[in-house]
């Protein structure tokens, strides 16, 4: 079998005969559908693309662990000088995804773009990193978090049972799995609703912090940089806490083949969205900062909730239920954006041919979305998945770092390729730079994580040529049992666009 390349569609041209308009089965989720062909639609505005990256990046971070910033940086004054830059260097990070996603216009993110840099096989072990740890372990810990806060209220003195709280994020993750499914229109709303409330709820914060300042409590600015750590490895760590906050600044970039003129509002959406989220994080660490001691906060398993506890009265039980509120909306956004991943790397040949169908009534990718769900409730039932989390940022930090490595390296192939988007040379190349310390830091800071994550990713190697390069028939005949089963139960067929 020829070696597959990325962006090959190797899906058959049809599975079955596709029902007539007038059939009952075609009764269409969205009345767009008829007529156009089986692909995904062009439905996400300027609006819900803001929506998007702020709903998946203001997540349970900003409220539940601002004190691993505070506690690798020493002091309150160096902890905002690094939510600060780690919100520039984020913003810098996105415009260079924006000069890569309006290039190559496909779903999918880095994905899509180490596979057009650099070839299917590194595309394949981000895939399948991205399939063993990114993308379900963030899903079920998001998933378990606003269990938590959500049962907080009922279990005030405890922590809430592991069985109820498991239980109640394996329905939320299946709820959000079935509008997913349903209707992207209804994703859009689901996820501007609640990045509404989660920002009102950073507001909330904001404002209680700004009267306790006014009031004349300002003693724990007195000495801002009293007791700043300066060795390399823990700046390091800080920075990784911080960018963990603002993790999700690409998720945008996986849904470019539904952004509508996404030339233009990609990064429209980028430079409005970014500044927004900086700005909203460094306030509401100020206000943190004003009302609870550096003692309070490193002693907090979750700083907002300290600080509702304090500054609210018989109101604190409104930060349990904003950060259930704020993980609901990350996990909605989470779930739309990671499933193209999938859908797009299936598409490509390198997951089974199944997971890249397309549901021809509610044109959304069905198969790939149920997939993840099963994923994601797996984990969901695994005693030590806060554990996987430690090889995250890791892996995460490797692949944006080769991401980046493709922009540059395609200047370079490519010189005359267009580009809609051309950002000054100096910000990738800064960008690669931090990349690199914050990857080798971490090698030497963390080096089990750093071996672990880093077997991980090599393990993926022969998996690419048993599957992919060279293919055992028996998966193979597998993958198209599968397909065929997949396309008459979930009522799909492949998609219908091509690609250049």
């Amino acid at each position: 079998m020829a070696r597959v390349q990325a962006g090959d569609n190797l899906v058959p041209r049809q599975v079955f005969e596709m029902p007539g308009e007038n059939s009952k089965e075609m009764q269409s989720c969205d009345s767009s559908s008829q007529g156009s062909g089986v692909k995904l639609k062009k439905r996400i505005g300027l609006l819900d693309g803001v929506a998007i990256i702020v709903g998946v990046i203001v997540g349970a971070g900003i409220f539940v662990s601002p004190k691993g910033v505070l506690l690798y940086s020493g002091s309150i004054g160096q902890s905002l000088i690094v939510w600060v830059l780690c919100g520039v260097l984020s913003m810098v990070g996105a415009l260079c995804y924006a000069e890569l996603g309006t290039m190559i216009p496909k779903s999918g993110g880095d994905y899509a773009y180490i596979g057009t840099a650099f070839g299917p096989l590194p595309a394949f072990l981000y895939l399948w990193v991205a399939l063993l740890i990114l993308v379900p372990t963030g899903n079920a810990i998001t998933a378990l978090t606003f269990a938590q806060y959500l049962l907080q209220p009922f279990w005030p003195s405890c922590d809430a049972p592991a069985v109820p709280v498991q239980l109640l994020a394996a329905v939320i993750t299946c709820i959000l799995t079935v509008i997913n499914c349903y209707n992207v229109k209804w994703v859009t709303r689901v996820t501007d609703i609640f990045t509404g409330t989660k920002v009102f709820a950073l507001l909330v914060i904001v404002a209680a912090g700004a009267w306790y300042i006014f009031s004349g409590n300002t003693e724990h600015w007195d000495e801002p940089m009293s007791g700043t750590f300066s060795t390399p490895g823990f700046i390091a760590l800080a920075f990784y806490n911080g960018l963990f906050s603002y993790s999700g600044w690409n998720y945008l970039n996986f849904v470019t083949e539904e952004l509508k003129d996404p030339y233009r509002n990609l990064p429209k959406a980028i430079c409005i969205s970014m500044p927004v989220v900086t700005i909203i994080y460094v306030i509401t660490n100020v206000a943190y900062f004003s009302v609870l001691s550096t003692d309070e906060i490193l002693a907090s398993d979750a700083v907002a909730v300290t600080f509702g506890d304090k500054m609210l009265g018989f109101m604190s039980w409104l930060m349990p239920f904003f950060v259930a509120c704020s993980t609901f909306g990350s996990l909605n956004g989470a779930i739309f954006a990671s499933s193209r991943l999938f859908f797009v790397g299936a598409r490509n040949g390198h997951l089974p041919a199944a997971i890249s169908l397309i549901n021809v009534n509610c044109l959304t990718p069905v198969p790939s979305l149920i997939f993840l769900c099963v994923l994601t409730l797996i984990l969901l039932f695994i005693k030590d998945v806060y554990a996987l989390i430690n090889y995250v940022s890791y892996v995460e930090a490797l692949f944006t770092l080769l991401s980046v490595s493709g922009l540059l390296w395609l200047r370079y192939k490519q010189p005359k390729t267009e580009r809609p988007i051309r950002v000054n040379l100096a910000l990738p190349i800064i960008f690669l730079i931090i990349c690199l310390f914050l990857v080798i830091s971490s090698v030497f800071q963390s080096p089990i994580e750093v071996g672990v994550g880093t077997a991980i990713i090599i393990s993926g190697i022969p998996v690419y040529y048993m599957t992919i390069h060279r293919p055992v028939e028996w998966l193979t005949n597998t993958s198209q049992t599968i397909n065929m089963w997949c396309s008459k139960f979930f009522i799909c067929m492949p998609n219908q666009e091509k690609f250049d």
